[in-house]
C-alpha cells in the first residue's frame, strides 16, 4: 500500500483541482476557504449592538493581515482601559471570540468592561487572504508554518495595535498556533461528532517571547489551554494523526497540495458547549491552514520539541538554518518578569496536564508574583472559549489578572 493510499483510512479525502491546475486542495469534512457572510465585523459584531472596525496591515513577507476592532462596548462609552489583542487558534479566526452570545464571548466581555480589544486573523484564514503579489490559488501563498507566524504576523499585528492607540497591550491566546483537531459532542437530536482544528494562540506568543520578541509592547499575556509541549497528548486520534496521517502528508505537499483545511477529531470531552450554537459554528469554521504547517505540528508530536520546521535533511536545514538540526525555541528564555497567566483544564486531550506540568517546569525561575497558573478539572480545549460558564470559571479571573498589570 503507498503513502497515499494510507491517507483514505482515517478520513475522506478529496483532491480538487482547478482546470489549469493552478490550484490543488486537500479538503476534509468540507472547510472551504474564502471571505464569506460579509465579513467577521458585519456578521457577528454589529449584529450584536456593539461597533466594529476593519483593518488592515501588512507582513514584511506580504501577507495582508485583517484585524477586527471592537473600541466600545455596547453602551458606546469611551475605552478607558488598555488594548487587549486575542489571537485565535488553528483553523479558526477571530470568531472564536465571539462565537456565543454577548455575556459568554470574551471578546464582548472585554469590550463591555472598558477594554478596547483588537483581534487577529493570521494568513490564511478569511480575513487574511491577501497578499502583496501572491493569491490563494499559488502554491507559495501556502509555503509557511507557525515559524512564519513567530516571525511575521504576530509581531506585525502587535505592532500595529500599539501604534494605533499608543498603548502597550494585554495578550490573550488560545492553544498551539492553528490547532489540530478539536471536538464537540452536540446533542440532542443525535450524537455529533464535529471536528475544527484549534493550536496556535498560545505557540507563537511563547516561541516569540522566548526570543526576546515584543515585550517592550506587551503589559501581561494569558495562555488559555496553553500549548507548548505536545509529545504526551492522550488523544488517540490526534497520535494517529502525528503518526500515521500527518507524518504522510509531506507527500501531498510535495504534489503540489499545499493548502490544508480539514475537519478533525477529539481535544478531550468538553464539559460546557452550548448546544444550540452549533450552526453558528459551523458558518464560521474550520478555516484553511496550510499543509506544511501540519507537517510542523505533527513533528512536535513525535519529536517532543519545540523547533523549527525541519526540511528532512541535513542539506535543507544547513541551506535554511546554517546547522544540521532545526533550531529549537528555548521556552526557559521567556523573561521571568513577564507577567503570565497560565489556565488549563483536567479534560484537555491535545494540552495535556503533563505537557503543561513540562511547560512550567521550564518556567520554574519565574518572578513568582508574576506567574498565575488556574487548573480546572472539568475542563476540555473547547470550554476555555465556548464554555458557557467560561466568563465566570476563567474570564472574570483573567480580567482580576488584567487590573493588576
Amino acid at each position: 500500500m503507498t503513502k497515499i493510499a494510507l491517507l483514505v483510512l482515517p478520513i475522506l479525502i478529496i483532491l480538487s483541482t482547478t482546470t489549469n491546475g493552478a490550484r490543488t486542495r486537500l479538503l476534509f469534512h468540507g472547510g472551504l476557504s474564502g471571505e464569506g457572510n460579509n465579513g467577521i465585523c458585519n456578521s457577528m459584531v454589529l449584529p450584536q449592538g456593539y461597533p466594529c472596525q476593519d483593518h488592515k496591515v501588512t507582513t514584511e513577507d506580504g501577507f495582508i493581515l485583517g484585524i477586527q476592532r471592537i473600541p466600545t462596548g455596547s453602551s458606546g462609552n469611551p475605552s478607558d482601559k488598555p488594548p487587549v489583542l486575542l489571537q485565535h487558534g488553528l483553523m479558526m479566526d477571530a470568531g472564536t471570540w465571539l462565537l456565543n452570545q454577548p455575556d459568554e464571548s470574551l471578546a464582548f466581555i472585554l469590550a463591555d468592561e472598558g477594554y478596547d480589544v483588537w483581534m487577529a486573523n493570521t494568513r490564511g484564514t478569511n480575513s487574511s487572504l491577501g497578499h502583496t503579489s501572491l493569491n490563494p490559488q499559488d502554491q507559495e501563498f501556502w509555503d509557511w508554518t507557525w515559524d512564519e507566524l513567530v516571525t511575521y504576523d504576530l509581531p506585525t499585528t502587535i505592532q500595529y495595535v500599539h501604534d494605533q492607540t499608543g498603548q502597550n497591550l494585554h495578550y490573550v491566546g488560545h492553544s498551539l498556533v492553528k490547532n489540530m483537531f478539536f471536538l464537540l459532542h452536540l446533542k440532542p437530536n443525535s450524537d455529533l461528532m464535529i471536528g475544527f482544528g484549534i493550536l496556535k494562540g498560545t505557540l507563537i506568543a511563547l516561541a516569540a517571547f522566548s526570543q526576546g520578541e515584543l515585550l517592550n509592547m506587551i503589559r501581561s499575556v494569558v495562555l488559555l489551554s496553553p500549548i507548548a509541549y505536545l509529545s504526551q497528548m492522550p488523544s488517540p486520534l490526534g497520535k494517529a494523526a502525528a503518526n500515521n496521517f500527518i507524518a504522510e502528508v509531506s507527500d501531498l505537499y510535495w504534489l503540489g497540495i499545499h493548502e490544508f483545511a480539514p475537519g478533525g477529531g477529539p481535544t478531550g470531552q468538553n464539559c460546557c458547549l452550548n448546544s444550540s450554537r452549533t450552526g453558528y459554528f459551523l458558518d464560521h469554521e474550520p478555516q484553511a491552514t496550510s499543509t506544511k504547517n501540519m507537517i510542523h505540528v505533527s513533528q512536535m508530536i513525535r519529536g517532543g520539541k519545540i523547533a523549527m520546521f525541519d526540511y528532512g535533511s541535513d542539506k535543507e536545514n544547513l541551506k535554511h538554518y546554517g546547522q544540521t538540526n532545526p533550531p529549537e525555541y528555548n521556552m526557559s528564555r521567556i523573561p521571568n518578569d513577564i507577567p503570565l497567566y497560565l489556565s488549563y483544564g483536567g479534560q484537555d486531550a491535545l494540552s495535556d496536564v503533563n505537557d503543561v506540568q513540562t511547560l512550567l517546569a521550564s518556567l520554574e525561575n519565574h518572578e513568582p508574583d508574576k506567574l498565575v497558573t488556574q487548573y480546572q478539572d472539568d475542563y476540555a480545549h473547547a470550554d476555555f472559549v465556548f464554555g458557557v460558564n467560561a466568563k465566570e470559571v476563567v474570564y472574570d479571573p483573567v480580567v482580576a489578572f488584567f487590573e493588576l498589570n
